[in-house]
Formats: C-alpha cells, structure tokens, sequence
C-alpha cells in the first residue's frame, strides 16, 4: 500500500496559511475546521507546516498568550515529507522515528496532500481487517478431504 491510497480515500482538502499571517489566525482556522496542522505555503511553495504542537509551545514561551506571533516564526521549516509512490511502511518509520503526526505529500514542488499518523494506521487497520477477512472466508471455504490429502503428502 502507497501514500496515494490513503489520498485517493482521504480526498483533497486542504488547509494552508502564509507564514507572515497572525498565529492566532491560523490557530483560528485549526479550531474552526478541526484539524490538527496547517501547510504552510510561501510564494507557492511548501515552506513549512504548523501543527498543534508548535501552536501550544509557542504560547507556553510567549507567557500563555498568543499575542502577534506569526506563523513563520513558530513553524516547523523543515517538514518531514513523502510523495505519493511512498510505501507505509516506510511512511510509518519515518514518522515515528521524527515523532511527526502530520506529513505533507510532494511530487516534484507539487502539493498533493496532507497525511497524518492517524490516516496511516488507519490504512493499515483496514489493510489487516480486509486480510483477515479473506482469510476467514478461505478457511471457512475449504474443501472437504484436504486436510487429509495434504498429510498424505507430508505438507
């Protein structure tokens, strides 16, 4: 399974800010839309993405209040990113291993998407349960007689 089907699932909304709008702006659309990050977009390209994370740590060192704290200065200007041939697996390394919930997708310069820890695990609960479900239906499906012929052979 690749990050593309995640996407192809997920759908294509997506939220963006400029890094020179308010914190407390994009801190609004967060709340107001229920998301957890935002990309952040500069001259049309990725410049970095704000989480929930980087919101709350940047109130803690600002006394507990937002005040006029812009999106640049609190970013993550270095994100991790993926594209959309990336397997989950290494999808799954890679955000556990930089402790990242939210990962932007890229082909080329191109944006495609936004994926978080919980879409992956999400794709690999479903990949599991649809398994199982094969599996079930195999073994519940298996014909009579093969378990002795398959002794017989020694298998």
């Amino acid at each position: 399974m690749k990050v593309d089907d995640i996407l192809r699932v997920k759908g294509n909304t997506l939220y963006t800010v400029q890094p020179d709008e308010p914190l407390a702006k994009a801190a609004q659309i967060m709340a107001d839309k229920d998301i957890g990050s935002l990309v952040v977009m500069g001259h049309g390209e990725l410049v970095g993405m704000l989480t929930f994370r980087e919101v709350i740590v940047a109130i803690v060192n600002n006394g507990g209040e937002i005040g006029n704290l812009r999106v640049g200065t609190v970013m993550d200007d270095h994100p991790l990113t993926c594209t959309s041939e990336t397997g989950l697996d290494e999808v799954r390394r890679m955000m556990l291993d930089r402790h990242a919930r939210y990962m932007p997708v890229m082909n080329q310069k191109m944006l495609m998407g936004v994926i978080s820890l919980y879409d992956v695990a999400k794709a690999v609960v479903d990949s599991q349960n649809f398994e199982n479900k094969m599996l079930k239906a195999y073994i519940r499906d298996w014909p009579a007689g093969a378990d002795e012929e398959s002794e017989a052979r020694g298998l």
